[in-house]
């Protein structure tokens, strides 16, 4: 605790006499004679003081303005009356899974390692840790660190592991010769470490145990002395998650015990039922295999589910399906076999494999932004949509709820709100450049190092929130602004809002406007006032 913070704790209800002449804001009304009867160290201890008990005031006003979790942020401004069709990626957008599939795929990857690569059978005594990393990171193949990096190819120092243990501030300054990561080593456009780019950044809900997996692995060889090439570990761990996939392992565990690994599916029913209703048409686009798609939507709907679509695709290969032309639709069968005729019109109530983005375009005619896809891989479902189709996107962030029950709890809405004073306060005093007003400053500026460590914990002790690196926004929350349309934290959200509703991102101030604009809200605050629920932002 600074000393400014013990003098303010313990006199935070006497208002000093001598503030009086403050106009209570960043600007002080005094004149010469007044303030040289202060000492400097009064003097910006009389402004502390002030700015405090403002933050306090305003704290009450602020903690009655919750963002409603249930909310659909908008990064564009997008009319849903303009969308005609609606299309769905499966995993983690229509079918959401709970935590045990993340130690399923964990555990069998774990044991693939030992059995097929002939890693040390003591990786057995280690499991899956739920909540240790976040999805976005950064993974540095050659030097085996996970790491946090900003929208401005900054690390976030502090966020840097290597196994399972944060790698020391300076020792990452000196790898990478400061904080910022070039451009020619960052991941590739699709986040994959290839063609030079020695980064890979795990964009996928799925890669939550693969993360963890590469941690268990490096803290094993690093605690037994084991020496071992960090690339090979890389390749190998890929490749074991990609056969958990792939050889249809996790596939099976999940149709066997369904009930344990899906949740929600009664809100993906309504929101479908609810399209249906008004006459939108609907596609189904995915990855997985259809017998898996199948048996999830035979759940979550009921066995007449292909009746809602008006198109299914399974096993599509994105993102190469919205780029590679070359590879046909493929008709499938109930029973799984491939068929061998050509497709010259995708029916509904049929099922296709594989295909490309351009064959549907043909056979469809569903173009441009009567079409709003959904999916939660900003990469694979979404950019190349946006970028080179004109389709409105809508991205599922499941996270998205537990950050904004964190940013609604009092001691959130405190701690950033005396943050933001705070370090307005040392913008605007760092021009006093006396020794006793520079201790001082030095001071408020270690106060404000720890409050932004304590903001980053409060979210996750590893590596903070998905959206922010301390103040800035993260790599993630960059490209998520960029490829989606809309956000939010599942499908469901669209059960709380009517198919004409409009979405208007918040047009907050660029650093060189002021925000002498109000924007009306039904509890008459203006816009330095956080809005109410139904009109909240992120």
């Amino acid at each position: 605790m600074s000393v400014f913070q013990f003098e303010l704790k313990t006199r935070v209800n006497y208002q000093p006499t001598q503030c009086s002449n403050f106009s209570g804001s960043l600007q002080c009304n005094i004149d010469r004679s007044t303030f040289q009867t202060f000492t400097v160290k009064k003097f910006l201890f009389c402004v502390f003081i002030k700015i405090y008990l403002q933050v306090v005031n305003r704290i009450p006003g602020i903690s009655t303005h919750e963002v409603d979790p249930d909310t659909i942020f908008a990064n564009n401004e997008m009319s849903l009356q303009d969308i005609e069709i609606y299309g769905f990626d499966y995993d983690y957008t229509l079918a959401f899974y709970s935590s045990h599939l993340h130690t399923l795929i964990f555990n069998i990857a774990r044991d693939l390692l030992i059995s097929n690569h002939r890693y040390p059978e003591g990786l057995r005594k280690y499991e899956y840790i739920p909540d240790f990393a976040v999805r976005g990171l950064h993974y540095d193949v050659q030097k085996a660190l996970l790491m946090k990096i900003d929208a401005f190819h900054y690390i976030q120092l502090g966020t840097v592991y290597r196994g399972l243990h944060p790698v020391p501030d300076e020792e990452v300054i000196a790898m990478y010769e400061g904080c910022h990561v070039p451009l020619e080593i960052m991941s590739d456009f699709y986040g994959k470490s290839s063609h030079g780019h020695t980064m890979k950044q795990f964009m996928d809900i799925f890669s939550l145990p693969e993360m963890t997996l590469l941690l268990c692995v490096n803290d094993y060889f690093m605690k037994h002395n084991i020496d071992y090439e960090p690339v090979h570990l890389y390749k190998d761990v890929k490749e074991t998650i990609r056969d958990v996939h792939v050889k249809g392992i996790m596939y099976r565990a999940v149709e066997a015990d369904i009930d344990k690994y899906i949740c929600y599916g009664e809100q993906s029913h309504a929101v479908l039922k609810k399209l249906s209703a008004h006459g939108k048409k609907m596609f189904l686009i995915t990855n997985s295999p259809f017998d898996f798609v199948d048996r999830g939507m035979s759940y979550i709907v009921g066995k007449d589910w292909r009746d809602l679509f008006d198109v299914v695709i399974v096993q599509a290969d994105k993102p190469g399906f919205f780029n590679d032309r070359r590879k046909p639709f493929r008709r499938v069968t109930d029973k799984g076999a491939l068929l061998w005729d050509r497709i010259h019109r995708l029916e509904k109530g049929q099922i296709y494999k594989q295909g490309n983005l351009y064959e549907f375009l043909r056979l469809t005619g569903w173009r441009g932004s009567k079409v709003l896809y959904f999916g939660d891989h900003i990469y694979s479902d979404l950019a190349d949509l946006t970028l080179k189709h004109g389709w409105r996107t809508g991205a599922i962030i499941p996270e998205l709820r537990k950050e904004i029950k964190i940013m609604n709890t009092p001691e959130f809405v405190h701690m950033m709100s005396w943050l933001q004073a705070l370090t307005g306060l040392i913008e605007q005093m760092q021009v006093h450049w006396d020794p006793a007003s520079q201790a001082v400053v030095e001071e408020w500026i270690k106060e404000r190092d720890a409050m932004r460590s304590q903001t980053k914990d409060i979210f996750n002790a590893q590596f903070g929130s998905l959206f922010r690196a301390y103040h800035n926004p993260t790599y993630f929350s960059r490209r998520l602004s960029r490829f989606a349309d809309i956000y939010m934290a599942s499908i469901s959200c669209l059960l709380n809002y009517d198919l004409r509703h409009i979405f208007f991102p918040r047009r907050t101030p660029l650093q060189h406007e002021s925000p002498y604009w109000l924007e009306y809200n039904p509890s008459g605050c203006s816009a330095s006032s956080p809005a109410p629920k139904d009109q909240s932002r992120v």
